[in-house]
């Protein structure tokens, strides 16, 4: 008999043979082929059940770096301005990322960004300082756009017990601010990092896809859902009006149309490597790491702007099976930092850790009563992954094989 498998996952669990992830990673194509096509077969493996994003790792090491950055500099070129005005927008918050794409368009290939900063709900100390450090150490323009923290607490909540999901809110906003403003300014370049495609989604490596509409497509407001309510039901029941929620919402069409905005992924043409991103940001603007590992996983450095951040991904692995630990180390096996054993290990030590550090700090500013949350992630586990045998609950499939149905 199949068990109830939520949220549209598949029903069965499976591995990837190369990396960590499973195919319960939502919001992307992972596939685990069966009958590769021998004449597409990657070069250095049988990719029969091996997911996407380790495919596309493997492409990175084929693609011919110097004709994307060719084509990078053909782009620029069309956009660089001489008259002080800025020629591109670049999202971030301070992390390794932002820094090293705003670095490089501005110092290497002479570029005049505006940072751009949807902040975080709860930064951490360290986190602030980073992002001051790329601001006054890396040498740029910045606007930030505080939100409405009365609304941002709200949503956040919402969020939390409509999905189990507490970034869906900030996402949103964080996605949409950045075509807004070059709406306002007249800048008709976005530069984000990471290419989609690194984390299993093929598409976001079309050329066609450059020019990315999903930024900034809105139809009805009857249609958007904040925390998981519609737009009218929060206006009506919450006590918001709808100036409330511009903020998080796209940018107008046809002003986007106007400018012809074009949003880019700057690893599309340079190789991208996480860990030199890393040690990029350190060099540059003084990144500094997280003083302690972070809770979840092994690593100090990937995602530690905001206190919030830690319970988002110990909800995924509540949700998805999914935590912290695994995607690290799926991405650092994928670009050979780690072999699959040694993933295996760390996902099997840290993955599920309980993110104790900030929790009650966080819980105390949503509104949220700690008892609650744990009933809400009970609530939220689906069938076909977790088993609750005696009071405790585990995994019915795991990468290192210790299920309960394994």
């Amino acid at each position: 008999m199949k068990l109830e498998a939520k949220y549209g996952l598949p029903n069965e669990v499976r591995f990837c043979k190369r990396c960590v992830i499973s195919n319960q990673r939502p919001g992307s194509s992972i596939e685990f082929r069966h009958a590769p096509d021998k004449k597409h077969r990657c070069m250095h493996f049988d990719d029969e059940g091996v997911c996407d994003a380790c495919r596309f790792a493997e492409k990175k090491e084929l693609i011919d770096w110097k004709t994307r950055e060719a084509e990078l500099l053909k782009l620029l070129d069309r956009h660089r301005r001489k008259d002080g005005r800025y020629d591109c927008i670049v999202p971030g918050s301070g992390g390794k990322d932002s820094v090293y794409a705003a670095h490089v368009l501005k110092y290497k290939y002479g570029m005049h960004p505006l940072t751009v900063t949807w902040p975080p709900i709860l930064y951490t100390d360290y986190g602030y300082n980073n992002f001051k450090n790329w601001i006054e150490v890396g040498g740029f323009d910045n606007i930030t756009l505080k939100q409405n923290g009365k609304v941002m607490k709200l949503l956040t909540r919402l969020s939390i017990e409509n999905l189990l999901h507490p970034f869906q809110t900030f996402i949103l906003g964080q996605k949409n601010l950045a075509p807004k403003l070059a709406a306002l300014y007249g800048i008709p370049l976005i530069f984000y990092g990471e290419n989609e495609a690194e984390y299993g989604n093929p598409i976001a490596d079309n050329t066609s896809s450059l020019r990315d509409k999903s930024y900034y497509t809105m139809k009805n407001l009857a249609e958007i859902y904040l925390g998981g309510v519609p737009i009218p039901k929060l206006l009506d029941q919450y006590g918001l009006e709808l100036s409330d929620l511009t903020v998080f919402l796209p940018a107008d069409s046809s002003e986007i149309e106007k400018l012809q905005l074009e949003v880019h992924y700057l690893g599309y043409y340079l190789k991208w490597v996480p860990q030199e991103c890393y040690y990029y940001a350190v060099e540059h603007t003084n990144f500094q790491a997280r003083p302690f590992r972070t809770q979840g996983t092994y690593s100090k450095y990937n995602s530690i702007d905001d206190k919030i951040d830690d319970l988002h991904y110990y909800t995924t692995y509540i949700k998805f099976g999914i935590g912290r630990a695994t995607y690290d180390a799926s991405q650092e096996i994928r670009n050979r930092h780690l072999i699959r054993e040694e993933g295996v290990s760390l996902v099997k030590r840290f993955d599920g850790e309980f993110p104790g550090r900030y929790f009650n700090e966080v819980m105390d500013y949503i509104g949220v009563k700690s008892e609650r949350f744990i009933e809400l992630c009970d609530n939220f586990r689906s069938p076909h992954l977790w088993k609750n045998e005696n009071g405790a609950w585990k995994l019915r499939h795991t990468v290192w094989g210790g299920g309960t149905d394994d």
